[in-house]
């Protein structure tokens, strides 16, 4: 009977290993699902790995597992925002990436302990009417403070985590006092102008209703590609020997400081940095990859062509309660 038992214990404990260990992962992510599927299909296609998804905001996301701790059911964090991944990591919830992993995305685009890796990259670019009349003299994101802009700017509301993180870089570079100056002008140029989303900004300057706006680089793509005939074009700011290069913001991923499938999931950040991984994450948003050696979307600009503001994508997260207080105190929308 005792040997019974031992032996129907030793089952249950086989079994028990299998479920906990089982070849299945849990992403919290703050990535739309479409954006994500195709490859979470290729990786469980190449591997036999499952990968769940519970998505909603990045910044939900983050309080969610800060609240979950060791309860938490994730085993890797995707964030549309390396804000949030900073932010992540500054509270202790993720653990590093190897740095065999992590190596082949430059230092700039990842946490400084490889906590996170930046995964796709986009750019704070304007989208301008090609009709509109009397905008030669912008060439900078502070250019949208003339009053000569008043009540033609398009721009998000003051929440978006790219705003946010756009200003951050505006800050790092020029300073509180020139970043306070802007955002009161862009905030009286803009009036009934702001918007909670960066398609309807699109949508704002591609109708006529406003002459410029600030976004996403992919936005204006997306409208082009249901609106191939809109009077709307791409402005890169900031070029030039004496400008500060375009803001960047990436989307990234983190592994989980209480995952018991550290292996795993590491097998899915690995993927995600490839060659095949960076194409298939990139190209869906026509976004840029960030291994060196990947090609963009032929539709978008080449990197070739854009001077980058070089300021590392931690410092997004790292200043980020800063750049909101900033936000508040001006009374941005």
């Amino acid at each position: 009977m005792r040997n019974l038992i031992l032996a129907m214990a030793a089952i249950c404990s086989v079994f028990l290993s299998a479920y906990v260990h089982s070849d299945e992962l849990v992403v919290y992510s703050g990535r739309s699902d479409k954006f994500v599927k195709p490859v979470v299909k290729a990786f469980t296609e190449k591997t036999g790995i499952k990968v769940v998804l519970h998505s909603a905001k990045s910044t939900a996301l983050v309080n969610k597992l800060r609240v979950e701790k060791e309860r938490t059911q994730a085993d890797l964090f995707l964030s549309n925002d390396a804000g949030n991944l900073q932010v992540g990591s500054d509270l202790g919830l993720f653990q590093p990436v190897s740095t065999r992993v992590a190596e082949v995305i430059p230092e700039n685009l990842r946490a400084d302990d490889n906590s996170w890796i930046g995964l796709s990259a986009r750019a704070r670019v304007l989208v301008v009417n090609t009709n509109a009349k009397g905008l030669e003299f912008v060439g900078s994101v502070f250019d949208l403070a003339d009053p000569r802009l008043k009540n033609r700017l398009a721009i998000t509301n003051s929440t978006n985590g790219s705003f946010i993180a756009g200003t951050t870089v505006y800050m790092e570079k020029l300073g509180k006092e020139k970043t306070v100056d802007w955002l009161k002008g862009i905030k009286k140029n803009a009036g009934d102008g702001v918007f909670n989303k960066h398609s309807k900004v699109v949508k704002a300057v591609a109708s006529g209703k406003k002459d410029v706006g600030l976004v996403n680089h992919y936005y204006i793509y997306r409208h082009l590609a249901k609106h191939p005939d809109a009077p709307i074009r791409i402005m890169i700011p900031d070029q030039g020997k004496d400008g500060i290069g375009v803001a960047w913001n990436v989307a990234g991923i983190a592994i989980s400081k209480y995952t018991d499938q550290k292996l795993l999931a590491e097998k899915f950040v690995e993927f995600l940095v490839s060659e095949e991984g960076q194409k298939l994450f990139a190209e869906v948003n026509q976004e840029y990859p960030v291994r060196e050696g990947v090609a963009a979307s032929a539709e978008i600009p080449a990197l070739s062509q854009q001077k980058i503001a070089d300021v590392p994508m931690s410092e997004l997260g790292k200043k980020r309660n800063v750049t909101i207080d900033l936000l508040e105190e001006v009374g941005m929308y």
